[in-house]
């Protein structure tokens, strides 16, 4: 078993949450249970598959668990780019949100790669 905490793509994943919670902030109140909750439950969800795949036994089911964050990543970049075009979000800080969940996207697919690489 591995400790998920080890990983840089989970700990790039981690931050970029933190960066989501803290810029969800701000959202009107009348989004609090609609963009603001799925944008974080989306965010959210991509350390969660990373950290619950190191768990499971084996690299064929670690990878799935990658490639639902990595769709929980596509989702979250999404409404990202809504809350930017919305004005919720400034564009700076928008491009730093999306900047931040490629790049966590970019380094799950290399972890994938490197899974079936091993196979």
């Amino acid at each position: 078993m591995k400790d998920f905490r080890d990983l840089q793509v989970w700990q790039k994943a981690h931050g970029l949450t933190l960066d989501v919670y803290r810029a969800t902030q701000t959202f009107p109140k009348e989004e609090l249970y609609s963009l603001t909750s799925q944008l974080r439950r989306s965010t959210m969800s991509i350390p969660s598959n990373i950290a619950e795949g190191c768990g499971r036994s084996g690299d064929a089911e670690f990878a799935r668990f990658l490639q639902i964050a990595m769709g929980s990543a596509s989702e979250a970049e999404y409404q990202i780019l809504l809350a930017t075009d919305l004005k919720y979000l400034t564009e700076d800080d928008g491009m730093k949100l999306i900047d931040g969940t490629q790049e966590v996207k970019r380094m799950i697919s290399g972890l994938l790669r490197r899974l079936r690489n091993a196979e």
